[in-house]
């Protein structure tokens, strides 16, 4: 329990914060699993999505920066991968 107008107050952001963060993580999981599903499909637009979230993300410091970038990396891995491995059709 806080003693303190101060420590009152901080109680009041923490809480606060804590339900803007927990809100925004639960969206970018959600984005992140749809653009892991699409990659199969090699659905840019829905990576690219999870990107912009990811990046979003960062900037407001809900997650920190390198793990967006390292996360954003594997995601364009696995694009590019899953667009190698399907057949491309030949042109005559």
């Amino acid at each position: 329990m806080a003693n303190h107008a101060s420590a009152e107050k901080r109680n009041r952001q923490r809480i606060t914060r804590t339900a803007k963060n927990r809100a925004a993580k639960s969206a970018l999981r959600s984005a992140l699993k749809k653009a892991r599903a699409a990659t199969g499909a090699g659905a840019t637009d829905v990576v690219k999505a999870a990107s912009i979230a990811l990046d979003r993300a960062a900037t407001k410091g809900t997650i920190p920066a390198k793990r967006a970038a390292r996360t954003k990396g594997r995601l364009a891995a696995a694009l590019h991968k899953a667009s190698q491995a399907q057949p491309k059709a030949e042109t005559a």
